[in-house]
């Protein structure tokens, strides 16, 4: 395996790598959460830091927005083929940051930034920037200077979501990418300047929310924030972009419901259901983390996970054979082992799994992959988001329940349906969120990804993703 990115971390304003900024000499530790180890450390970033980010972006917003569409679908073409062309040394440093396994850091980590950057270029080509309407002109335009502060699970996957299609659209753009794992912005950087992306056109700043993320959603010259993040975090964003009237786009957390119908094939349900569980270490915000069943296959449904979760071995992510790797720090495994604590003490029936060290494992941030039974649809395991490897099962006794079961929390981030096809869609379609698989449909780079309730509003990837970063205009004639 190839050593994490030897990019230097740093603030990146008008093309220029800056490695103390404005922020003096301190610094943020990046730890390696398998061993505990730092890693690298980046400048911690702060608001006279993103005044500088952000005047880089509006010098540069006037060139890059008037940049003929052929050109700006070239340099972000060109950033896709340089992700491609880096892609095991992304993998290496999201293994490294954040303890993804190395296996799906290189088939999902590396892979999906450059598969979305590369649609959304494709797409731009035939989007609908102009239309007539009567007797009016409806233009598309880009909105200006754009925030986009990402999180930590798929550290370069989010960054790219935003930032590909908002340059496309014409817009330059201020990152703070998480500062649990930031190396890949600094790939990113690299490979934007390669591309032949004018200077400005994309910043990073390194620091942690309140500081950094404030001062980006509170400025006066940006335009629009994209957040991803939890739910939490997003409440704070909208409030203090609130005063200057911004465009706000949230992709917020998740407590995905799988509904495995009477007519659903079982073995299917459960061994697609257990994946999706525990993908990332259950670190996804579209994990299905309740599976509902009929109460009369509860038992059989309980037996088939715990043996189908003996597959998932815990292990070093640096090792080929590893499924769930550590949590992505230290404070990250405190929080899970809590909820699982938690789910023991309110009653629920432990099946497999349980708080504290994985044997052999103690020095990581490692959790043992949890699956919970009879669980009660209103427990705090049942309703929060816990966002590591921890499946509640939960029994209903009518389809109607399932629903409201599935319905009855404040996300609607993403869900599943597993039964007779058309059966298993008319169920999909009474689901109130943002995304459903149906019968382990396959995940969709190009197709609207983004919440209903508080699992955030707007929608990333393909076409409904660029629209996000474009502002309307009617010229009527």
């Amino acid at each position: 395996m190839a050593a994490p990115t030897t990019t230097a971390p740093g603030h990146w304003i008008n093309a220029e790598l800056i490695e103390a900024g404005k922020s003096g000499s301190e610094r943020i530790e990046v730890v390696n959460p398998a061993t505990g180890d730092v890693i690298a450390a980046v400048p911690a970033g702060t608001s006279a830091d993103v005044d500088s980010a952000v005047a880089a972006a509006k010098a540069a917003f006037p060139g890059w927005s008037n940049t003929d569409l052929a050109q700006r679908i070239a340099v972000v073409e060109r950033i896709s083929e340089g992700l491609k062309a880096r892609a095991e040394e992304i993998a290496a440093s999201v293994t490294a940051e954040m303890g993804s396994p190395i296996g799906f850091s290189r088939q999902v980590q590396a892979v999906m930034p450059v598969a979305t950057s590369a649609g959304v270029a494709k797409l731009a080509r035939d989007f609908a920037w102009t239309e007539e309407i009567g007797n009016s002109l409806v233009v598309r335009e880009p909105i200006g200077v754009v925030g986009a502060i990402t999180p930590w699970n798929y550290p370069l996957h989010q960054i790219v979501a935003k930032v590909a299609p908002a340059l496309l659209a014409g817009n330059t753009v201020v990152l703070k990418p998480t500062e649990i794992a930031p190396l890949t912005a600094g790939i990113l950087a690299e490979i934007t300047a390669e591309a032949g992306l004018p200077a400005g056109a994309f910043n990073v700043v390194h620091g942690t929310g309140p500081v950094v993320g404030e001062a980006i959603a509170a400025h006066p010259d940006i335009d629009m924030v994209s957040f991803t993040g939890s739910t939490r975090a997003g409440r704070r964003v909208s409030t203090v972009a609130s005063d200057t009237v911004k465009r706000v786009a949230l992709e917020l957390g998740g407590k995905s419901a799988n509904v495995i119908l009477d007519d659903a094939d079982l073995n299917k349900a459960v061994k697609l259901g257990l994946a999706n569980a525990y993908m990332n270490g259950g670190q996804t915000c579209t994990a299905w983390t309740r599976m509902l069943v009929p109460a009369s296959k509860h038992d059989e449904v309980v037996e088939m996970l715990t043996a189908t979760a003996a597959k998932y071995t815990v292990g070093p992510p640096t090792e080929e054979s590893t499924r769930i790797g550590p949590m992505s720090s230290a404070a990250q495994q405190e929080r899970v082992n809590g909820y699982i604590e938690r789910g023991i003490s309110d009653g629920a029936t432990l099946a497999l799994g349980g708080p504290g060290p994985v044997e052999g494992l103690e020095q990581g941030a490692y959790v043992r992959p949890t699956i919970f039974a009879k669980v009660d649809p209103s427990s705090v395991i049942a309703q929060e988001e816990i966002f590591g490897p921890v499946l509640s099962v939960i029994p209903y006794t009518s389809e109607d329940e399932a629903v409201r079961i599935a319905n009855n929390t404040v996300y609607g981030l993403a869900g599943a349906v597993f039964g007779e096809q058309d059966h298993a869609v008319a169920v999909a379609r009474r689901l109130r969120t943002g995304q459903v698989d149906v019968n382990g449909g396959a995940f969709n780079p190009m197709a609207p990804f983004g919440g209903y309730k508080q699992s955030g509003n707007g929608r990333e990837l393909g076409r409904f993703g660029l629209e996000e970063f474009l502002e309307v205009k009617s010229i009527q004639r």
